[in-house]
């Protein structure tokens, strides 16, 4: 149950308290760049959230096997070459590399899927689809998730990184979605000639940001309605 109540409370953080956008300020230029209709900005949250969940799951099988200190296959070929058993490696150095790696290939997939069933949302994208490689929320979550992985007492499974991912992706999908349909009010209000553009998208997203700070806390009651119900 304890098991459950934690990928909940995850989920939930990464989506609502600890949005991504407009909690840590990542992914900020498709955020803006790809917000002026909400089903432009609702198909990007729905790639960003692929993408994502499955670089993540990908990332955290690297750094499970691989990156993190004292993973099973370094330590496998340096006992195999002679080292010493009592060494621990840490390849988590290499993370970097590996992530982006993984990323681009996975915004690759993604770019030739929807170009070849959905060519008006691939029109519409245009160069910000592509550019999901360069997203930080997508790679901010693979480095939470290695984050996670450094303690060997307290590691986190793939399930954990799963809810923090597509958390996060949902989180990122409701953030642009509801930026899209703010501007798309805004394109018939009378606003000032300074503040046009992105002026008065950046008040918007600053705006939306102190809203969601009303979730802070939120946590708390959660968790205890949830061990409540679950007893």
């Amino acid at each position: 149950m304890e098991t459950v109540v934690g990928l909940i409370l995850i989920f939930i953080g990464a989506a609502l308290i600890n949005n991504f956008v407009l909690h840590y300020f990542v992914g900020i230029c498709p955020f803006l760049g790809v917000s002026r209709r909400v089903d432009t900005a609702f198909g990007m949250g729905c790639a960003v959230t692929f993408v994502i969940s499955i670089s993540t799951a990908l990332n955290w099988t690297f750094t499970s096997f691989i990156l993190r200190p004292g993973a099973p296959l370094p330590a496998w070929v340096w006992q195999t070459a002679g080292g010493s058993p009592d060494v621990q490696l840490n390849l988590s150095v290499l993370s970097y590399i590996i992530y982006i790696f993984v990323i681009a290939s996975s915004v690759q997939f993604v770019e030739m899927y929807v170009r070849r069933f959905f060519p008006p949302l691939y029109k519409s994208f245009g160069v910000f689809l592509p550019l999901i490689t360069t997203n930080c929320a997508i790679l901010f979550a693979s480095l939470e998730v290695l984050k996670h992985m450094q303690d060997p007492t307290k590691l986190w499974g793939l399930p954990q990184a799963l809810a923090l991912s597509i958390g996060g992706g949902l989180g990122f999908t409701l953030a642009i979605s509801l930026m899209a349909g703010i501007r798309e009010e805004l394109d018939l209000c009378d606003v000032p000639r300074a503040l046009r553009g992105a002026g008065i998208a950046l008040i918007v997203a600053g705006i939306m940001a102190m809203a969601f700070m009303g979730f802070t806390g939120v946590e708390k009651g959660v968790e205890t309605a949830l061990s409540s119900f679950m007893r």
